[in-house]
């Protein structure tokens, strides 16, 4: 006997590509919905890779990894000029 899940209930990954726009158009874009969503991928996040029995530095590498392209990408403009040029 096969399980069937609503389309509300099943994460992005697991969406068929012609069933996008419908989950597209049943997201909530208001501002609770949108922290909502924040809240539910922080809890996603905390549970997978922080609060595990064995614990690792994998987590904390994510979140620093991720700062350091921030921070990149908020600065390129100013590293730009800075690159050594070749003149011929």
């Amino acid at each position: 006997m096969a399980f069937v899940v609503p389309l509300k209930e099943k994460r992005l990954l697991d969406v068929k590509v012609r069933e996008l726009p419908s989950c597209i158009l049943m997201w909530d874009f208001s501002p609770t919905g949108i922290a909502g969503a924040f809240q539910r991928s922080y809890n996603r996040y905390y549970n997978k890779f922080i609060n595990v029995n064995k614990g690792s530095i994998v987590g904390l590498q994510m979140v620093l990894a991720a700062y350091v392209l921030f921070n990149y990408c908020f600065s390129y403009k100013e590293l730009k000029h800075e690159q050594q040029h070749k003149y011929h």
